[in-house]
C-alpha cells in the first residue's frame, strides 16, 4: 500500500502515447514526514502510519500535538490504516519522508477529500427532486419538495429521521476510485491523475494505491 497527502492545484490535459488527450488534475505532493508508526502488537492494537504535512508556527499548534510531534508544527496530520493482509505495505519509520516518487505512471489510485461547500440548497438542487406540477391550479410549487410528514404506519405521524429535505449542501468527504496516474514530476513534487477529484483548489487530498485485485489487474 502506497499513500501520500497532496494539495489540489487545478486541472489540465495530458497527451498519451496514442496521441489522445486525457483530462487530469494536478496535485502538489510535497514530502510528508512519518510522525508515528502503530503496530498490531503494540499498545494501539492495529497497524497504521501517521504522517505530517506542511508546516505551522509552533504558537498556533496545541501543546499536546507539539509534544507528540517533538516540537514540530505540521499543517495537517493524517493517519493511514495498513491492511494486515496486504504484501505491498510501504515500510515507514518515524522521521522518514515520503514523496511523489513512490507513484509511477500507469498506477491506479483512489483520492479522498472534502467536496466544495455550496451553502443552503433546496431539495431540487440537493437531492434531484423533480418539483411540483406547473399546471392544474398550482402556482408556486415548481421547486417544492412535497409532503414530508409520515403516515401513521410509516413514521407514526412525525417526520421520519433521515428524510431528504433542504439543507446545507457539500462539505462531505468523498472518495473517487480507480483514477490512473498520468504523470509524475518527482523533482517538483507534482502528480497528475486522470479525471476530477473532490474539492476546490488548495484542498488537501489523500492519495492511496489500489490493490491489483481491486481494479481487475494482475500483479
Amino acid at each position: 500500500m502506497k499513500f501520500i497527502l497532496a494539495k489540489k492545484e487545478g486541472m489540465t490535459r495530458v497527451f498519451g502515447e496514442d496521441g489522445r488527450a486525457r483530462a487530469g488534475t494536478i496535485l502538489l505532493a510535497d514530502p510528508i514526514v512519518v510522525t508515528q508508526v502503530k503496530t498490531k502488537e503494540g499498545k494501539d492494537k492495529y497497524s497504521a502510519i501517521q504522517v505530517g504535512m506542511g508546516s505551522r508556527k509552533a504558537k498556533n499548534v496545541g501543546k499536546a500535538v507539539l509534544g507528540h510531534t517533538k516540537g514540530v508544527g505540521y499543517e495537517k496530520i493524517r493517519e493511514f490504516r495498513l491492511p494486515t493482509s496486504s504484501t505491498e505495505v510501504m515500510a515507514g519509520e518515524v522521521g522518514g519522508k515520503i514523496d511523489a516518487s513512490i507513484f509511477a505512471v500507469g498506477e491506479v489510485v483512489r483520492v479522498s477529500g472534502i467536496t466544495k461547500g455550496k451553502g443552503f440548497a433546496g431539495g431540487v438542487k440537493r437531492h434531484g427532486f423533480h418539483g411540483g406540477p406547473r399546471t392544474h391550479g398550482q402556482k408556486h410549487s415548481e421547486r417544492e419538495p412535497g409532503a414530508i410528514g409520515g403516515s401513521g404506519g410509516r413514521a407514526g405521524g412525525r417526520v421520519a429521521k433521515g428524510i431528504r429535505m433542504a439543507g446545507r449542501m457539500g462539505g462531505d468527504k468523498v472518495t473517487v476510485e480507480n483514477l490512473k496516474v498520468l504523470a509524475v514530476d518527482a523533482k517538483n513534487g507534482k502528480i497528475i491523475v486522470s479525471g476530477a477529484v473532490p474539492g476546490p483548489r488548495g484542498t488537501i487530498l489523500e492519495i492511496t494505491s489500489v490493490p491489483a485485485m481491486k481494479h481487475g489487474r494482475t500483479a
